[in-house]
């Protein structure tokens, strides 16, 4: 699989065939980019190899929030933040792309939308999907941004994801994603799933009841 036209195709297509559900707008809302690239030099993560030479299989680009981030400090996230009065969803995802990463792409690029999610921090999450594209350079925001990374297609696909942990209460499990020899939690492991069973795997899949872990809910 390559990050080419071919694949730009086929999760447009996989996202029109799809129903978005879509939250109340009279509530805290946020918005991520979803945002697919090429590997590039590799996902800079234990576990997962790095690459001299310049890869143009695909992966989603995600980033380590700034230590020195009130909320959600250090944790694995898409760029994306709070919609600002006046915006769309679309417009905050691109918007936050650009400050956070340095990626500025327009409204064409985007493709489509997957499930609002419910945040235990009591927001609520719009995930737009983007395509980046090949050769996209991109650079952290300091302030914001501890590292950029490129995850794998390949990562998303593993036989052991996702993996659902019990959770100390309620009736749904903590889902997790893993990544070389880490694991991303939910809200943005459920997005990544979620991505991975309609834009790769054609599948309508719904994550929204799937728990969070403690440390997410701050």
């Amino acid at each position: 699989m390559l990050c080419d036209d071919d694949l730009r195709a086929r999760i447009c297509a996989n996202l029109t065939a799809f129903e978005p559900r879509l939250a109340e707008q009279d509530v805290r809302r946020a918005a991520v980019a979803v945002t697919v690239v090429d590997l590039a030099h590799g996902a800079a993560l234990a576990g997962l190899p790095d690459y001299a030479e310049w890869q143009s299989h695909p992966a989603l680009l995600l980033t380590r929030r700034s230590a020195a981030l009130r909320n959600h400090p250090g944790q694995w996230a898409f760029p994306g933040g709070r919609v600002d009065p006046g915006e769309t969803a679309v417009e905050t995802a691109l918007r936050e792309m650009h400050e956070e990463v340095s990626l500025e792409l327009p409204e064409e690029a985007v493709l489509g939308r997957l499930d609002d999610f419910v945040t235990r921090s009591g927001f609520v999450m719009s995930p737009v999907v983007v395509w980046g594209g090949p050769r996209r350079e991109t650079w952290p925001n300091p302030q914001e941004v501890a590292s950029v990374h490129r995850i794998p297609f390949t990562e998303l696909l593993r036989d052991d994801a996702p993996r659902l942990d019990p959770a100390d209460d309620g009736d749904h499990p903590i889902l997790r994603m893993p990544v070389g020899d880490d694991h991303i939690a939910a809200p943005t492991a459920a997005i990544i799933y979620q991505f991975r069973e309609v834009c790769l795997l054609g599948r309508s899949t719904r994550v929204a009841h799937f728990e969070q872990p403690r440390f997410a809910w701050k």
